[in-house]
């Protein structure tokens, strides 16, 4: 007879408590959601704007292209 899915399910989870591990839940966005395509878009040019602002972090990123000069992926 097989065991029952919530008798393994419960071993499992005692197995990774006993290992040091605890459950946690995580909420993230919901991407079906209207406008969340937009707002990724318009989170991520906010940020290239502050990259482009950052003199320091384009110095070191032109450093890190001459550098790699040549390399491909």
């Amino acid at each position: 007879m097989a065991i029952p899915v919530a008798v393994r399910v419960q071993k499992r989870r005692d197995a990774l408590r006993r290992a040091g591990l605890r459950p946690v839940q995580l909420w993230v966005p919901d991407t079906k959601k209207p406008g969340f395509a937009a707002e990724c878009r318009r989170q991520s040019e906010l940020a290239a704007q502050a990259d482009r602002a950052d003199v320091e972090l384009m110095d070191f990123m032109e450093d890190v292209l001459s550098d790699a000069d040549g390399w491909t992926a």
